[in-house]
């Protein structure tokens, strides 16, 4: 496992950030380093993803942030030269796996299914996302999928939020979970930022709850 995935691993949860306007970008990222969880998901669904994360990484530069809901290799590029150290994807395309792979970018493919784990395997990804973690069957279905494979650790995302997290925190087999309940984009909207580094330190205190630390 890459040195970026076990730092990922070591946090135990990932803010999933949806930013409408870069302006957001730098308090935002100040509320989580300073609620205890200096990383970042930007998702590539807004126009603003690339700026955003060009201001986190340049401002917070101890900051772990990569990009989420990559679908292009054209995006890939984007979300790289921006300054992302990571990237994730909602499905597994092997054109954009394959085109990280050969840069030695580190992706996290989604995957609901023993084929799509297999085709991670395949690119030699030894981390997926398992998305959408609830709808797809949740915690029972990663246990039921992870034991025929017993090198993959999985980042379940979608649908996972304080009254579940603790669960699949405390399965081995998880490395981390991606989550926005700690940033909501009403919150992000309003400037209450405050409240953000309050919900980011309650997210750091189940993960050392769930893991014993």
């Amino acid at each position: 496992m890459n040195d970026v995935l076990k730092k990922i691993g070591e946090l135990g949860i990932v803010p999933v950030v949806v930013l409408d306007d870069a302006k957001d970008a730098a308090p935002l990222a100040r509320a989580l380093c300073e609620g205890g969880l200096p990383c970042a998901e930007v998702t590539f669904r807004t126009a603003a993803a690339a700026e955003a994360i060009k201001i986190m990484t340049e401002q917070f530069p101890d900051m772990l942030i990569g990009a989420g809901t990559v679908l292009t290799t054209q995006q890939v590029d984007a979300a790289v030269a921006a300054g992302a150290k990571f990237i994730v994807s909602p499905g597994l395309n092997p054109r954009t796996v394959a085109y990280c792979v050969e840069k030695g970018i580190p992706i996290t493919p989604g995957c609901s299914t023993p084929s799509d784990i297999e085709q991670a395997l395949e690119q030699g990804l030894d981390v997926v996302k398992f998305f959408p973690a609830e709808a797809a069957g949740g915690l029972k279905m990663i246990k039921a999928v992870a034991a025929p494979y017993v090198n993959v650790q999985f980042m379940p995302t979608g649908g996972i939020n304080p009254s579940n997290v603790r669960e699949y925190l405390a399965y081995d087999r998880i490395l981390a979970c991606g989550g926005s309940w700690m940033v909501p984009k009403d919150l992000v909207k309003n400037g209450e930022f405050d409240k953000i580094k309050e919900l980011t330190r309650e997210a750091v205190q189940i993960v050392k709850e769930s893991r014993g630390k």
